[in-house]
């Protein structure tokens, strides 16, 4: 088993690495790539350092797996490159998500729909994972109508360049700006770039991966996307209407009773999830569950995930995992 890491020197590759060092992915050999300006430098894995090599290279090689965080535009160019060579790509960019042929895949919910023949495989949005992970036993059990979601997402979503942003803003130092205005001691309601319709890219993330990952293009989903000063992890405020009545000591049980979420909801010890105590963390969080008072059949509740890890990481190696164990490659 040969697994490669594209976009190993980037925040994101970096937390990959540690994934799968913490879950003890078995490999023979593991093929770290970046960019030409990273080529030879050396990046410490389980005690060893370990040479990054060039895309050129890591494709001769024909490593089993790659898992890509290198953005979309390399995604587009060099997944299907890997493809070519027999190599199953596990790709976190946007670049594949919502292409009709590509899966978009949450292990959880539908991993079972791998098969040998998926060699480009989408990781879908950090925020959309979290969501989704939440809706998808709540959708099977009363149907979801529709759900109406706001995000506090962390500036570790942005990048490197937005953690030293805010790091400056803190020490009164000038440097580089990841974002249009200040953040620290701020809210920017602007992730990713708008559109016509007045919506960001990443709210339309919501609302497409959403619909793709859940199989129902019935679900209507409406989202507010909205970066805090914040470095855990995402936090999302979510209304959820359903299609039949529910009992909300029901709907904690279901919950809690799922792989990979953990329900912290002890109103009497102000126990709730937190961007803060999610960080490091590979579960999805889940409180402060409660009846719209305002309308029949409607839930609100309150999600938070590290985007770094389940968010981004860790799903793309449960994917892996997923595909070792069942053994879904050719």
């Amino acid at each position: 088993m040969r697994i490669a890491v594209v976009g190993a020197t980037g925040m994101v590759g970096q937390e990959m690495l540690k994934v799968l060092e913490q879950r003890n992915v078995q490999m023979d050999e593991l093929l770290l790539v970046a960019s030409e300006k990273s080529v030879g430098k050396e990046v410490s894995f389980k005690g060893k350092q370990v040479k990054v090599i060039s895309m050129k290279q890591a494709i001769a090689s024909k490593p089993d797996i790659a898992l890509f965080s290198a953005g979309g535009d390399t995604s587009l160019e060099f997944a299907p490159q890997f493809a070519a060579v027999g190599t199953t790509v596990i790709d976190n960019s946007s670049a594949w998500r919502m292409d009709p042929d590509k899966k978009l895949i949450v292990p959880e919910i539908n991993g079972d729909s791998l098969t040998e023949d998926d060699k480009i495989i989408a990781n879908p949005n950090c925020s959309t994972i979290q969501l989704v992970m939440v809706l998808k036993p709540l959708h099977e059990k009363y149907s979801i109508k529709r759900v109406v979601v706001s995000t506090y997402q962390s500036i570790t979503g942005t990048g490197v360049k937005a953690v030293a942003q805010m790091e400056n803003e803190r020490t009164g130092q000038k440097g580089d700006m990841a974002y249009p205005y200040e953040i620290d001691r701020n809210c920017i309601p602007h992730c990713d770039v708008f559109l016509e319709n007045g919506y960001t890219k990443e709210e339309m993330k919501l609302t497409n991966e959403t619909k793709k990952i859940l199989g129902d293009d019935n679900v209507h989903v409406t989202a507010t996307a909205v970066r805090v000063p914040v470095v855990g992890g995402h936090s999302e405020s979510v209304n959820i209407e359903f299609e039949n009545e529910f009992n909300t000591g029901d709907v904690r049980k279901l919950l809690a009773n799922c792989d990979g979420i953990t329900v912290q909801d002890m109103l009497e010890t102000n126990t709730y999830p937190m961007p803060l105590y999610s960080k490091g963390k590979d579960d999805v969080f889940v409180g402060r569950i409660r009846r719209d008072l305002s309308q029949i059949n409607t839930l609100n509740c309150w999600i938070v995930a590290d985007n770094l890890r389940k968010g981004a990481a860790t799903n793309a190696v449960q994917i892996a995992e997923y595909l070792i164990s069942k053994k879904v490659m050719a």
